[in-house]
């Protein structure tokens, strides 16, 4: 409501929304924002774009790469003054990095490491373990003040902070944390997919006990399940995600959202489909969508997935050029495309960047392999 002004008040705007604050770094970015423009095309080596059609804003990325390190970057951004200002620290802080420290281990993969590391201590998957690994990932990362951190997730974890029961402080969490996180509970469980769908369901209760967040979980656990055994195919690792989906859909709290089983369906559809490999992408972002919603994210994982036909680089380079919640996509879809193909499809060059990435040597990731491995020798 707005009142007439006073003495003291007058000739003032007076306002009754809400107030936004910027720190001085946003405000210098927004009103002097770097790197703004284009590259030429004959310099150009990696193209972006990423959109939230909730606001309307809009970025435009280009690199150029020379011997292996960020020469050149540049930008254009159609949004608010916050989509400007993160558009400019972006390019900021990638120019001059090697590809190498621009594409490092994202904060998803993160969580999936948090939540091994912890079924390990606790001696299994459990609802205990599931809450210690939350926590830990969120008080490492800064969790109240990082952007990093999903919604849902952060309104579980202060929840779970404040001492209320966990079988409560999921009931709201409906985005993409849950799959995003549910890796190790697929690869526990090897040619097992009925029981990584029961423990994919545990690890959703603190932060994401949603029908449609555990539905997504599910779908991801047990394609991984599938994927980890011998002689595996595609078709049955994809049938597996479709079967997750299903069955975790009729878990959890009831909540408004279209079938992850159905979104995973039509996104193989469209990656198997006619047209060359920039426009399936594009028909994957366009109809399956890339943003937060569980159906989106996870069925555009298994999408890139059926594109790349399981090939874990592949599968990594379709879905960072998705656009979009890409990191999220990428994390799913590689973890699937890595238990059906094996270490053995990795290059060991791209396995000694990972051993030498400052998050896999903190969690120490080859050790939490043979963690998991014995688990599952011990069931």
């Amino acid at each position: 409501m707005v009142t007439p002004p006073d003495e003291e008040t007058a000739g003032q705007a007076q306002y009754s929304g809400p107030v936004l604050f910027y720190n001085d770094t946003v405000i210098d970015h927004f009103t002097n924002p770097r790197n703004v423009g284009e590259l030429p095309e004959d310099e150009t080596d990696g193209y972006g774009l990423v959109g939230d059609p909730a606001c309307g804003d809009q970025m435009k990325l280009w690199v150029s790469i020379r011997f292996g390190r960020i020469e050149k970057i540049a930008f254009k951004s159609y949004g608010c003054p916050g989509a400007i200002a993160t558009s400019s620290m972006l390019t900021d802080l990638a120019k001059g990095k090697t590809v190498a420290e621009a594409g490092r281990i994202t904060d998803d993969s993160e969580q999936a490491f948090s939540l091994a590391r912890a079924f390990i201590q606790h001696g299994g998957v459990s609802l205990d373990a599931a809450v210690s690994a939350i926590i830990e990932w969120y008080d490492r990362v800064g969790g109240d003040t990082s952007p990093y951190v999903g919604p849902s997730t952060r309104r579980g974890v202060q929840a779970l902070k404040r001492g209320e029961d966990p079988h409560q402080t999921g009931l709201w969490g409906d985005t993409n944390g849950a799959p995003m996180r549910i890796s190790p509970v697929g690869l526990l469980h090897p040619g097992d997919p009925m029981g990584a769908i029961a423990d994919a369901a545990t690890v959703c209760i603190p932060t994401h006990n949603t029908n449609v967040a555990i539905s997504g979980a599910c779908a991801v656990a047990a394609a991984i399940a599938v994927g980890m055994t011998e002689g595996a195919t595609l078709d049955a690792v994809i049938a597996a995600g479709v079967l997750g989906a299903t069955l975790g859909r009729k878990q959890g709290r009831e909540w408004l959202g279209p079938s992850v089983a159905r979104r995973i369906t039509l996104a193989v559809e469209v990656a198997r489909g006619p047209g060359d490999e920039l426009a399936r992408l594009r028909e994957i972002y366009d109809v399956i969508g890339t943003s937060l919603s569980v159906p989106e994210t996870v069925g555009a994982a298994f999408g890139v997935l059926a594109m790349a036909e399981g090939d874990p680089k592949q599968t990594a380079i379709y879905a960072a050029n998705l656009s979009g919640d890409a990191d999220t996509v990428g994390a799913i879809a590689c973890a699937m495309a890595g238990a059906y193909r094996g270490i053995e499809a990795f290059e060991p060059a791209i396995l000694a960047t990972l051993d030498a990435d400052e998050v896999s040597a903190a969690y120490n990731i080859r050790a939490l392999a043979d963690g998991l491995h014995t688990l599952i020798q011990n069931r």
